[in-house]
């Protein structure tokens, strides 16, 4: 199985688990407020739908070579949310189903060539279409999250966390940093395994497990269960007291795509 295979299944079983949820709502649900500041769950129904109609632009872009933006403009975009935010719950479920159908329909249009094709969003850098995928797993997750409806940090699958947060690292912005490194914990045939990421900036070393540090990062969970440890201390350590209180984290993905991806898609990813 290639990227494309399994990221199709992925996004497949994450769609499917959202709309389980959006179908659980009632018109009560739908107006109530979301977790993200100013969003009802209607504005973020609506944003799922409108980006999934978006990213068809990207794969109509990779199909034939000419250039379709993911939106018009800025403007249009917030607007399309807020047009959209009202709807009942119905009509919030029926946009949400038939804008993914469509979605899935023109992954499954594209050519072998097309995803290698670059294309881009409304910020840099540009990134191979494949990377579409990537992106709308980014969206559909975190987004159901936001729902506040059950769905938490600790459901996210296991392949979803540790490709986000690999991304997140190699996105990191180093000179917003809040930490000086991050400890990723993991567990493999029993034993507890360390993954570093280093100089990444001035503060306190991090270290948890990927869920708890993808949910910090984000935004999503209030980092419990992370822990905090003085500049220059390593998971590969003795253990050291803890360093005071979870710092801010930093912008989370300032950039819509790593820099370095292959142009082709890989076997595997990350």
């Amino acid at each position: 199985m290639d990227v494309i295979e399994t990221l199709t299944t992925e996004l497949t079983g994450s769609t499917a688990r959202l709309l389980a949820t959006a179908a659980g709502l009632s018109d009560a649900d739908v107006s109530a407020p979301s977790r993200l500041p100013g969003w009802s769950r209607g504005h973020l129904l609506t944003h799922l739908s409108r980006n999934a109609d978006s990213l068809v632009n990207l794969a109509t872009w990779a199909r034939t070579g000419v250039r379709t933006p993911q939106y018009p403009d800025p403007e249009t975009r917030d607007a399309d949310i807020e047009a959209g935010a009202v709807r009942p719950a119905k009509e919030q479920l029926a946009d949400l189903e038939e804008s993914s159908a469509r979605l899935a329909g023109a992954l499954a249009a594209m050519p072998a060539e097309g995803w290698s094709a670059t294309v881009g969003g409304m910020r840099p850098p540009g990134h191979p279409a494949w990377y579409v995928l990537v992106r709308r797993l980014r969206e559909v997750e975190v987004h159901h999250v936001d729902l506040g409806a059950g769905y938490e940090c600790a459901d996210w699958p296991e392949v979803f966390v540790r490709r986000d947060l690999h991304d997140a690292m190699v996105c990191w912005p180093h000179e917003l940093s809040t930490v000086s490194e991050i400890v990723v914990e993991e567990v493999k045939d029993g034993d507890k395994h360390h993954q570093v990421w280093r100089e990444l900036g001035s503060g306190p070393v991090l270290q948890g497990d990927a869920w708890a540090l993808l949910g910090w990062l984000t935004g999503r969970s209030s980092g419990a269960g992370l822990r905090v440890m003085p500049e220059g201390a390593s998971g590969n350590r003795p253990a050291v007291a803890d360093a005071g209180p979870l710092p801010a984290p930093p912008p989370w993905l300032t950039v819509l795509a790593p820099s370095h991806l292959p142009a082709a898609p890989p076997e595997e990813y990350p």
